[in-house]
């Protein structure tokens, strides 16, 4: 292992190193400053004589007088199940105060693509507990579903509704003893973000069967870049090694994406789209492809990624690219919020590509399907006729669009707004649904079929509140 001291430049997070020998791309660094400090890096440029590294802890104190080794390695995480219950800082550091990790074994955290001939088609419905993503927009084992929220809207809340509420039901394959974990990755967050997220994952018992790790708003840009493989590699370790279902939730992808342009910038890279590195598309693939299933084993990996979309547009780039990549998104809005609606999801933007394939025979609830194409389309009437009110007034219309208004105003208070500490099954979602939907009359519902109707529409109904809901729902498991 050679030592150098031949550093010619420093640029924000980079140190530009001469060499006399080939050194290899992602290779491991440890610089040594005077006051025997010692910064860890990785090579992300190497050419003949000069190497390029991001050093993950910042740069401060770092000068011409420093030590440069090359490890010959590239960076690895620590695996193992005792990982579960852990918290972790953005470089994979413990910082809960526990007991040193011992692991099984150290992982590449730049992971290995799954082959596309193992890979297993995702069909098993997991449940988050919200009705506007398991009602409407199901979440399905394997898949890569983000979260598309904006700035002040309460993305971390459902964040850490869904973390604390995530489950895979038991039915379908009673062989099925898979236990479910959550890895956790924050990316950019604050101080005080931080603890709003160890004070809900302590309190609620949630941390016992999650990773946390954390990198603050005032960590290394860098260190954000790796956060999220750390968090992968282990959950392909709990997943594939140890066979869990693994819910990855990654928040925020916004931030994530910043640190790439800022080091593009101090690489004096050619921009792309707003100042973005032109490979962003490419990195962003490399971390939500790690996301999915394969053929016999029994642990899953499921992706959740929450990003901000700048100044509300959904045509920024992070989330354009996002969209591509994706199985679909969870649109949050910010009329609804400033409604009081809780989680505040648009349902009408909102996708899950891979809904259809997790709600049929596999729940044995075929109707699963029929009423949230219903739902759709009687909520896209009624928003539809909101805007035609406010131009003719609502006694210009007839009773029929009446309904519909009606419809759209129950929809949004009694079905999406439940509050972040309601946990809904799958049959109290169904039930609140139909609850709505009978508020229509029944040569309206044209999306059902005529025997579910006469199954659990109910004449006058009286929509009950969630302080009202009981487990005993009209909709069950057949």
């Amino acid at each position: 292992m050679k030592e150098y001291q031949t550093i010619t430049e420093v640029s924000g997070p980079l140190v530009y190193v001469e060499t006399d020998e080939p050194i290899g791309y992602d290779e491991i660094v440890e610089i040594e400053t005077p006051s025997g400090e010692t910064k860890r890096g990785q090579v992300l440029e190497s050419s003949d004589g000069l190497v390029a590294i991001q050093v993950f802890e910042g740069t401060e104190g770092i000068g011409q007088d420093a030590s440069v080794r090359f490890l010959g390695e590239t960076m690895k995480m620590p695996v193992t199940e005792d990982l579960l219950g852990r918290v972790l800082d953005g470089s994979g550091n413990p910082i809960d105060g526990g007991p040193d990790i011992v692991p099984d074994e150290r992982r590449d955290i730049i992971g290995s693509a799954i082959n596309p001939h193992a890979r297993e088609y995702p069909e098993d419905f997991i449940q988050t507990g919200v009705s506007s993503i398991d009602g409407m927009n199901t979440l399905v084992r394997g898949q890569k579903l983000p979260i598309f929220s904006a700035s002040g809207l309460p993305h971390n809340d459902l964040a850490l509704q869904i973390a604390r509420q995530a489950e895979v039901p038991e039915e379908g394959d009673e062989d099925d003893d898979t236990e479910f974990a959550v890895v956790f990755g924050a990316m950019g967050i604050t101080q005080e973000e931080a603890n709003e997220f160890m004070d809900d994952f302590e309190r609620t018992g949630a941390l016992e069967r999650s990773v946390v790790f954390t990198n603050l708003a005032d960590d290394p840009a860098v260190e954000r870049t790796i956060t999220p493989r750390l968090a992968l590699t282990t959950a392909e370790y709990l997943a594939f090694d140890k066979d869990y279902h693994v819910l990855v939730i990654l928040t925020d992808m916004t931030n994530y994406c910043e640190a790439l342009r800022e080091i593009g910038a101090a690489r004096e890279e050619v921009p792309g789209r707003r100042g973005y590195p032109g490979y962003m598309y490419t990195d962003l693939a490399q971390l939500y492809e790690r996301a999915g299933r394969i053929k016999g084993r029994e642990g899953t990996v499921t992706q959740l990624p929450i990003l901000t979309m700048p100044g509300d547009d959904e045509t920024h780039p992070i989330p354009d690219l996002t969209g591509y990549i994706t199985e679909g998104q969870i649109m949050m809005d910010r009329d609804l919020n400033s409604q009081g609606v809780t989680p505040p999801v648009d349902v009408s933007p909102s996708l899950s590509r891979l809904m259809d394939d997790g709600i049929g025979e596999g729940l044995t609830r075929a109707d699963h399907g029929d009423v949230a194409d219903q739902l759709f389309a009687a909520y896209a009437e009624g928003k539809d006729l909101r805007d035609l009110v406010n131009i003719v007034g609502r006694e210009a219309l007839s009773e029929r669009d009446n309904k519909y208004l009606d419809f759209a105003d129950a929809f949004e208070s009694e079905f999406v707004d439940q509050g972040f500490d309601t946990d809904r099954s799958i049959e109290q979602t169904l039930s609140i649904g139909w609850d709505v939907l009978s508020m229509l009359p029944k040569e309206e519902l044209n999306r059902l079929d005529e025997e579910h109707i006469e199954q659990y529409y109910t004449e006058d109904v009286e929509v009950e509140t969630d302080s009202e809901e009981s487990d005993d729902s009209p909709v069950s498991a057949d």
